[in-house]
């Protein structure tokens, strides 16, 4: 049984946060079971586009510039990145607004409830509470930023209509592997069956174009595929949609 439903509920985001913190002994618990099941018993459905933005560097950058891009068009974004640099609300935006207080919360107590005895690291908690705003929100399109690697990161319990891998490094060993290609396939982990998948990396580890293969993924190399070269006095755009 979930003990908290038996005591009152924390009555503000700082007590919220501070009772995620303190629910797993693992703060990264990689797996999509635990949350995925969650999220079914939550019973939201997104009815919006996602853009999966993995990544060693970048993820951030891409996704406020995705954010910028996509809203300047007159789409309604939600974007979910990590870290926040002074309040958690960053993490959850909505037409470049962060989440207020209240919305989280009440986010946070639906999981609570939906969750039973099922443990949740503070970032699965964190990504469930922003796809619930953005599924209230009724956003066109998500960002969704992976939190480590991708395979198995909480994001990608969610089937993306767009996914970028903007480059490998070594990063996160402990978790993703020791060497480029491990890391890599880790992080590739986010492509879908038919659907863009855009590697910024310029040398990517092969194991990013094999596990595209594998699952029947629309790879786009940049310098390959796509790209940008100078032409008179500034630079052009060459690749899918491009003149």
């Amino acid at each position: 049984m979930n003990m908290l439903s038996a005591i009152a509920q924390p009555a503000t985001l700082d007590a919220w946060l501070a009772h995620i913190e303190s629910l797993n002994a693992r703060p990264i618990n990689m797996g999509l079971e635990r949350v995925g099941r969650v999220w079914r018993a939550l019973g939201a459905t997104p009815t919006f586009a996602i853009v999966t933005v993995g990544g060693t560097n970048g993820k951030g950058s891409t996704c406020t510039f995705l954010e910028s891009i996509l809203g300047s068009a007159g789409y309604s974004v939600g974007t979910y990145t990590s870290p926040h640099f002074l309040r958690h609300n960053e993490r959850v935006r909505v037409d470049g607004e962060a989440a207020a207080d209240e919305a989280l919360c009440e986010a946070f107590a639906s999981i609570e409830r939906a969750r039973g005895d099922i443990p949740l690291s503070y970032f699965e908690f964190g990504t469930l509470a922003a796809m619930l705003l953005f599924v209230d929100s009724d956003v066109d399109v998500a960002i969704l930023e992976v939190g480590l690697g991708g395979r198995l990161d909480a994001v990608n319990i969610f089937d993306p209509q767009c996914t970028v891998v903007t480059s490998v490094d070594m990063d996160h060993m402990d978790y993703l592997g020791q060497t480029r290609e491990a890391i890599g396939y880790e992080k590739a982990g986010i492509f879908r069956r038919a659907i863009a998948a855009v590697c910024a990396d310029p040398d990517p580890p092969a194991s990013v174009s094999r596990h595209a293969r594998t699952v029947d993924a629309r790879l786009l190399r940049i310098g390959q595929d796509f790209g940008y070269s100078r032409s008179g006095e500034g630079w052009g755009y060459w690749g899918p949609g491009g003149d």
